[in-house]
């Protein structure tokens, strides 16, 4: 697809009536979006919700691709969940700690995330600690790898805060987790989207990150990444029959991909509109929507300097 901005507007419904700046919480779907999801939600109001699933299986089972596609993973390393929180939420809490294991996060995590490090820390008797800053405001890699001992268990950080246009340097703190064997849990909600986002770049063992924000999709939609040897590791804290089937009367197994952490309800609308959203940023190309973001980014700047 050629960079066109025309075109882009052309078909973006909203932008005809309105100037949205709020792309950090919810960006404009456009046209093919919004047509796969009503197009979905009317063909169950036609046949049925079990019967448009049904016929609509092929499309929704390419969602795991073409999200496997953005991230540079394998589709079994792919969940589909109701948003970024509750992907990040099932991660984490599939992870274990003892009393003294230590968390290490960044001066600008996530609330969300900050207020389920503490009730694990209350719970197990884990410690949270703030890797300390650099001179930009960014996370310290130097300083992360000072921090480093046996007992750090978990470094969790967010990529691209919430607001302030702060980057923390993701790959790096994938290098110093890889190289001291810790497991790295990246929350990508405000950079998946906005620029290319490879897990064997940034080194991370989960990911997450939502459809809602800069991949334009629907609300109500989100992914999880878990890395294959990871996975083997962890059990979800919430199972179902989809999940782990019940295989004898004192007995279940979990699903060997990641889609242990899915349940088997789900808004198929909207997963296709995620699906849709996804190939729509892949058919422009990461590197071209990261170059027109900088680009206005800097023209901003430049203005408000000015």
């Amino acid at each position: 697809m050629a960079f066109d901005v025309a075109q882009f507007r052309s078909e973006t419904p909203g932008v005809a009536h309105r100037v949205h700046l709020n792309n950090a919480g919810a960006g404009l779907m456009p046209q093919p979006v919004l047509d796969a999801v009503v197009g979905h939600l009317r063909r169950e109001a036609e046949i049925g919700g079990y019967e448009a699933a049904g016929e609509a299986a092929p499309r929704l089972d390419g969602v795991y691709d073409s999200v496997a596609r953005l991230l540079g993973a394998g589709r079994d390393e792919i969940a589909l969940t109701e948003n970024a929180t509750v992907a990040w939420q099932l991660a984490f809490y599939a992870m274990a700690f003892q009393p003294g294991d230590r968390i290490l996060t960044a001066r600008a995590e996530y609330a969300a995330n900050y207020v389920a490090f503490l009730q694990v820390a209350r719970r197990t008797g884990a410690v949270i600690e703030v890797v300390p800053d650099d001179g930009d405001g960014m996370l310290d890699p130097e300083a992360l790898e000072r921090m480093i001992d046996g007992r750090v268990r978990l470094i969790a950080i967010t990529w691209v805060p919430t607001n302030g246009g702060l980057r923390n340097p993701a790959a790096a703190v994938g290098e110093i987790a890889r190289r001291h064997g810790v497991t790295y849990l990246l929350d990508a909600c405000q950079a998946v989207g906005q620029m290319p986002t490879r897990v064997d770049d940034l080194r991370c063992d989960v990911l997450t990150a939502t459809g809602r924000k800069f991949l334009r999709g629907p609300r109500g939609t989100g992914f999880l990444y878990v890395r294959r040897d990871l996975l083997r590791r962890l059990e979800p804290p919430m199972l179902d029959h989809f999940a782990a089937p019940w295989v004898a009367a004192d007995r279940y197994e979990l699903r060997p991909d990641a889609r242990r952490f899915e349940t088997w309800e789900n808004s198929y609308a909207t997963r296709l509109g995620l699906g849709r959203a996804v190939d729509y940023a892949l058919d422009i190309g990461l590197d071209r929507i990261e170059a027109r973001c900088r680009a206005l980014s800097a023209r901003l700047r430049d203005c408000a300097t000015a």
